[in-house]
């Protein structure tokens, strides 16, 4: 599966942004989705994942309750709403596809090529 995300831009803290990820292929049911995010110098970092089906997520400590992840199976597309930006919360942000609802980057098989998010104050 090919990924390819976009909608980061520049916001103030405390505003919203939507990323999506659209994906090719005929199986984009068949994969669970997560995205990451990375700033220069350290680890790519869990945001969050949505199962096959969406009727399940997970989120990372620091972003629950601001964002929410979702999918489109119908569109090849996987989203994710970012409310109550912080400056914290500037990053390139990656969407990726596997089998498994993981937290782990290297656990992920196919990654899109990263949208910048970037939150002033």
């Amino acid at each position: 599966v090919q990924l390819q995300a976009f909608g980061g831009g520049l916001v103030q803290a405390g505003g919203s942004l939507r990323l999506s990820c659209a994906a090719s292929g005929r199986t984009f049911s068949s994969y669970v989705m997560g995205w990451f995010r990375q700033v220069p110098g350290k680890e790519r970092e869990f945001v969050a994942a949505i199962s096959r089906s969406g009727g399940t997520t997970m989120y990372a400590d620091s972003v629950k309750g601001r964002f929410t992840i979702s999918r489109d199976n119908a569109e090849n597309t996987v989203y994710l709403q970012m409310n109550s930006l912080k400056r914290e919360d500037t990053a390139v942000y990656y969407c990726a596809a596997d089998s498994g609802l993981r937290v782990r980057a290297g656990d992920y098989s196919y990654w899109g090529q990263g949208t910048l998010v970037t939150v002033s104050s």
